[in-house]
């Protein structure tokens, strides 16, 4: 959040500064204000339970698919809780991944690996790792916490696979030293604020990949969720389809069965 007492100074500095570095600190405010209006749109699910498969892609084509349950649950005084357990193939039925996102401190993300019935921690060092051998890294499945970024408008342009909607253009700087990226650009609808394309870059800064969302669908007449999410990496030509379906905004989720303790429990 921004303080009353940093708001002051930004202030001061817009009527102190030239007219370049004025414009550059109300774009910050700007981008700020989007990434609030965006997480705004995406709370009040409480929890849900969705089905769904994940279909890795080599450079050559070849590709393989894993099948998964995800559980989410939405906390009031902290970060979101999710799960995704693999159902298929053989070899990684029953692999979780528990994510536990906080506000005010590093999330928290163990994998429970049945082969070994071991739990292992992710560190905050290796989140940027991948996960099960997809596109997306386990510091791609933590919840979006806005206190943990900085960020800076750049503009507004037609969104990416559908230019009849205006989108903004928004920059996500990640303040962890760990993090994986150096900036994050995404392209946020100006009307209900869903995520059509997310462009990640590496600590060098230069762009590593790639997220498009696509097929949106709207439950309960306010949660939209994409049915398909692209990751696309540009620098190994390898990619990951996260195909979603059967969203159940009912199905009751408890806290207790996303506890480190419940991994593994089946």
């Amino acid at each position: 959040m921004v303080k009353a007492s940093g708001y002051a100074v930004l202030l001061l500095a817009f009527s102190l500064a030239s007219p370049a570095v004025a414009a550059d600190a109300g774009d910050k405010v700007r981008g700020l204000e989007i990434a609030r209006e965006a997480k705004k749109h995406a709370e009040g699910y409480k929890s849900y339970v969705a089905e769904g498969k994940m279909i890795l892609r080599d450079r050559a084509g070849t590709s393989n698919a894993r099948e998964f349950t995800a559980r989410s649950l939405e906390l009031d005084d902290d970060g979101d809780r999710t799960e995704i357990e693999f159902a298929t193939p053989l070899d990684v039925r029953g692999m979780t991944l528990l994510t536990h996102g906080h506000t005010s401190r590093d999330d928290d993300q163990w994998l429970y690996l049945p082969a070994l019935n071991r739990v292992k921690r992710i560190t905050s060092r290796s989140r940027s790792g991948s996960f099960a051998g997809s596109e997306f890294s386990y510091e791609d499945l933590v919840g979006h916490v806005i206190e943990k970024n900085d960020y800076e408008y750049l503009r507004n342009e037609p969104c990416p696979g559908n230019p009849g909607r205006a989108c903004h253009v928004n920059v996500q700087i990640p303040k962890a030293p760990d993090s994986g990226y150096s900036r994050l650009v995404a392209w946020l609808d100006t009307e209900d604020y869903r995520t059509y394309k997310v462009d990640y870059f590496d600590r060098r800064g230069a762009l590593i990949k790639t997220m498009v969302f696509s097929d949106f669908r709207k439950y309960k007449d306010r949660h939209w969720r994409a049915h398909s999410v692209l990751m696309s990496n540009h620098q190994t030509g390898k990619s990951t389809i996260m195909e979603w379906s059967k969203y159940d905004f009912d199905a009751p989720v408890r806290a207790v069965e996303l506890e480190p303790f419940s991994l593994g429990k089946n």
